[in-house]
């Protein structure tokens, strides 16, 4: 049931959300909150104040009534929910406060009674004065920056405007995690360290980030000290990819080649124990045998469904590169159909890193006899392309091959700027 009342009011929240709210939000992610952060930072001129801020317990402390009040959605369905209880223990404990534990609609109930930070921040001082003060908000969820001038306008100005801003919504600030740095002392914001060097901002994977990782891959590698090196190599491998491509966008290379070789010792570790009677020669040669110009590679050969003997790797964070993230556009909606075009070209970029999404282009390259759909001329690399879905998603269209099709961009362009509609090509 909450996921069709939050099919009704999705599209609310993303219309009344703040420009720079990151989290839980369709197609935006930690990486925007992270470029827009360096957008507000990163120039001479920028802001060199910081109100790194945490919301004590948002989830659990959220005032019923106000949201009651003030989420447009039926009432009284919404009111059974937030005072639903919590089974803990086997024993019914109710709740005054807070949004439903693990329903899908809590983070979109939070992000509007947090919706209007920044909008309403700006408008108690004046656009004009924000701006001269330069304001700027950035929130991920519970987790928020503030940027400004000088530490006693943030300290004496701001921060209580914002605590009687969450005091209305029964929420506070953590007083642990809430403080006040200059930019050249530097800050952590969702596992990224900000910090100016000789008046260059460089953002990196924080001390504490790193540290939990590593924490995370030694306890991977400790609880699986008998297992067989190719099952142990399946298991680390999405781990180390899923860090290293989060840390992608930013100046990662030091932190990649330093996770690489604190991991390769503990695996050295890992391999010596399991021979303790054998040379180190023997070890290396067993487990960590020459590859390509790598001469020490964690990797085992094994036999593929195809009986094909191939080598079994470990996921090498030294070998990601680092690509610079394209940030959505504040004013971004996902649900305004004036901006499916937009959408389209946002998704078609982020989306042709991954193997599975360049396999549907080739599809629908193949299909369309490499001609664009409403042109019929020719598609190449020297021409580009577009993703176009024939049914909008903002009207409900799906992501099925039988409702996309391959148009030039210029095709595309006047497509959307003229209201043409185009059909799927015969086969």
């Amino acid at each position: 049931m909450q996921a069709l009342y939050l099919l009704a009011l999705a599209p609310i929240a993303e219309t009344t959300g703040d420009p720079n709210s990151y989290g839980f939000r369709i197609e935006r992610s930690t990486a925007d909150a992270m470029g827009q952060l360096f957008v507000c930072l990163s120039k001479k001129v920028s802001a060199q104040w910081i109100l790194e801020a945490d919301i004590k317990g948002c989830f659990d402390h959220i005032n019923h009534d106000w949201l009651i009040a003030n989420v447009p959605t039926d009432k009284a369905i919404l009111r059974k929910w937030l005072k639903a209880g919590v089974i803990h223990k086997g024993q019914l404990q109710a709740t005054d406060a807070g949004t439903p534990q693990g329903g899908i609609i809590s983070p979109t109930l939070a992000n509007m009674a947090l919706d209007g930070l920044e909008a309403q921040l700006k408008q108690h001082l004046g656009v004009t004065k924000a701006k001269k003060l330069k304001i700027n908000v950035v929130r991920y969820a519970d987790d928020f920056v503030i940027t400004g001038e000088s530490k006693e306008m943030l300290e004496n100005e701001i921060k209580p405007w914002v605590e009687q801003f969450l005091a209305v919504r029964g929420l506070q600030l953590s007083p642990e995690k809430t403080r006040v740095a200059h930019i050249d002392v530097g800050f952590d914001f969702l596992g990224w360290n900000f910090r100016k060097y000789s008046g260059k901002l460089l953002i990196k994977p924080s001390k504490k980030n790193v540290q939990t990782f590593y924490r995370k891959v030694k306890e991977v590698i400790s609880t699986n000290k008998t297992v067989r090196q190719e099952d142990l190599i399946r298991l680390l491998n999405p781990i180390l990819r899923g860090w290293a491509l989060y840390h992608q966008p930013v100046v990662a290379k030091q932190a990649y080649s330093r996770m690489d070789h604190v991991i390769n010792f503990a695996l050295w570790r890992w391999a010596k124990r399991r021979h303790p009677n054998k040379d180190a020669t023997w070890v290396k040669g067993k487990y960590f045998p020459a590859q390509a110009q790598k001469s020490w590679v964690f990797a085992k050969t094994v036999t593929n469904s195809k009986g094909e003997q191939m080598p079994l790797k470990l996921y090498s964070i030294a070998a990601t590169p680092i690509e610079r993230h394209r940030k959505v556009s504040g004013g971004y909606n996902p649900f305004d159909p004036s901006m499916e075009g937009m959408g389209e070209k946002l998704r078609m970029e982020r989306m042709l890193k991954k193997l599975k999404y360049r396999t549907q282009i080739l599809s629908l390259f193949r299909s369309q006899n490499g001609k664009c759909a409403l042109c019929e001329q020719s598609i190449s690399k020297v021409t580009g392309w577009h993703d176009h879905h024939i049914v909008y998603r903002t009207h409900g269209g799906n992501d099925s091959l039988s409702n996309r099709v391959l148009l030039h961009p210029v095709c595309h362009q006047r497509l959307h700027a003229l209201g043409l509609t185009v059909n799927k090509p015969a086969s």
